[in-house]
């Protein structure tokens, strides 16, 4: 079993920085494919980033891009997401996800078996 849990999240001004973390326990992390969701108010939850298991490849949604890093630290068994140039529109709560069925990026959020239980962010314009 492997549990998932996101820290980091807060209220920050448009145009700051925050940077999540999420810390995973359990099984071998770094077989791992691992990504980041949101869900804003009212919304469904969305793709934000993914990377590999190996840290090798990175993917974003087009509204993060350029502004969101994703990386991982596989022997800190932590997976970050450094938000810059932050926008209300980035108000969520950010969920961390992994899979080990797929050594790939994945983007799709029904591919992921383990999620965490999220974090709030809130950028005020």
């Amino acid at each position: 079993q492997v549990q998932l849990k996101e820290s980091g999240g807060g209220l920050v001004q448009a145009g700051g920085s925050l940077r999540l973390s999420c810390a995973a326990s359990g099984r071998t992390f770094s077989t791992y494919s691992m990504g980041w969701f949101r869900q804003a108010p009212g919304k469904e939850r969305e793709f934000v980033a993914a990377i590999t298991w190996g840290g090798g490849s990175t993917k974003y949604a087009d509204s993060v891009k350029g502004r969101f890093t994703i990386s991982r630290d596989n022997a800190k068994i932590t997976v970050y997401l450094q938000m810059n140039s932050l926008k209300p529109e980035d108000t969520a709560v950010y969920f961390c996800a992994g899979t080990t069925k797929r050594p790939g990026i994945v983007v799709v959020q029904e591919s992921y078996e383990y999620w965490g239980q999220g974090t709030q962010v809130t950028v005020s314009s």
